[in-house]
């Protein structure tokens, strides 16, 4: 049985990797008991959905434009990480 703290590792990593169809399966199990988990998943999900609709606007909060090498810089640091 997965702990909340392996569970939340899980959920983070599926963001940015598959996971095997059976650790899918035993995370799906917990979140079917742990309200706290089920809502971190939640709130992933959000930030992923706000992440992708800022990043089709192409613009930062406050309205100015990042230049294509910035940008660039950007995707590649995150991929590193």
């Amino acid at each position: 049985m997965l702990s909340c703290k392996d569970v939340s590792v899980l959920l983070s990593r599926a963001c940015d990797q598959d996971l095997s169809w059976r650790t899918r399966l035993a995370i799906r199990l917990h979140l079917l008991y742990c309200r706290g988990c089920a809502r971190f998943e939640r709130q992933l999900q959000f930030l992923r959905a706000a992440a992708g609709r800022l990043a089709q606007m192409d613009i930062l909060p406050d309205g100015a434009k990042l230049s294509a090498s910035a940008r660039d810089r950007i995707r590649a640091a995150l991929r590193r990480n």
